[in-house]
C-alpha cells in the first residue's frame, strides 16, 4: 500500500522545488508532516517497522547530482503511516526519514539545510513520545522508552555533523552555501536536553 499517486506527486514537486532552490525555510515545511494537525492515535496493530524492510514507496529523486530518493521516500512513508492511524509506523518512518536527512547533510556544502533537519529532530522526538506513550497506555506499563531512546541517537547523529562542520561559525549571517552548520547545534542541543528529562538521564546533559 503507498500513498495515493495525487499525493506522491504534490509532496515530491514540494520537496523538489524547495531542494531545487536550496531555499531553506521551503525545505523545512517540505519534510513536515501533519503531526499537529491531525489525530495519530496508533493503530490496531501497533504498526510494522518501515526501517527493517526499507520504504514501501519506489520513488526517484535526484537534485542537482544529489540523491534525495531516500529523503522523499521515506517522508512519503510517514504521511502514510499518519493517513493510516500507526503511531508505531510513524515513528519508525520518521527515524528512517530522520537517518536518511543525516546522510544528506553531511554531503551537502553549507547550512540551507538546518531549517530542515531542525524540523525532522522535532518530529523524530515528538513521534518517539506520542508512540511510548501510546504503547505503555495499551499495556499498561509506563517505563518503555524504547522508541524515545532510540530517537535520542538520531538526535546526537544531528549535533554531531552540525558541531563538527569545519566550516567557521559568523552568527547573523543567512543560511546559505558557504555557511557554518555549527548554526544548527543551539537548537538540537535544546531538544535533547528535553529528551534526557523525559528519559531520566540527566548525566547525558553534561
Amino acid at each position: 500500500m503507498t500513498l495515493p499517486r495525487s499525493s506522491i506527486n504534490a509532496l515530491r514537486s514540494n520537496l523538489d522545488r524547495a531542494l531545487s532552490a536550496k531555499d531553506p525555510a521551503a525545505i523545512a515545511t517540505a519534510v513536515d508532516v501533519p503531526l499537529r494537525n491531525t489525530n495519530v492515535v496508533g493503530g490496531p496493530s501497533g504498526g510494522n517497522s518501515s526501517s527493517t524492510s526499507g520504504s514501501v514507496h519506489r520513488e526517484q529523486l535526484k537534485v542537482d547530482g544529489v540523491d534525495w530518493s531516500n529523503v522523499l521516500n521515506y517522508l512519503l512513508d510517514v504521511h502514510l503511516a499518519i493517513a493510516s492511524n500507526d503511531l508505531a509506523s510513524t515513528y519508525e518512518a520518521q527515524s528512517s526519514l530522520h537517518s536518511a536527512l543525516n546522510h544528506n547533510l553531511s554531503s551537502t556544502k553549507g547550512n540551507w539545510l538546518i531549517p530542515g533537519i531542525h524540523t525532522v529532530c522535532r518530529n523524530t522526538h515528538q513521534t518517539a513520545a506520542l508512540a511510548d506513550e501510546y504503547v505503555n497506555r495499551n499495556a499498561g506499563t509506563r517505563n518503555d522508552h524504547k522508541r524515545l531512546q532510540s530517537a535520542v541517537t538520531l538526535l546526537q547523529a544531528s549535533y554531531s555533523k552540525t558541531l563538527n562542520d569545519r566550516v567557521e561559525l559568523r552568527p547573523n549571517e543567512p543560511l546559505s552555501e558557504e555557511g557554518s552548520k555549527k548554526v544548527g547545534v543551539l537548537y538540537i542541543v535544546n531538544q535533547l536536553f528535553s529528551m534526557y528529562f523525559q528519559l531520566n538521564t540527566l548525566r547525558l546533559c553534561k
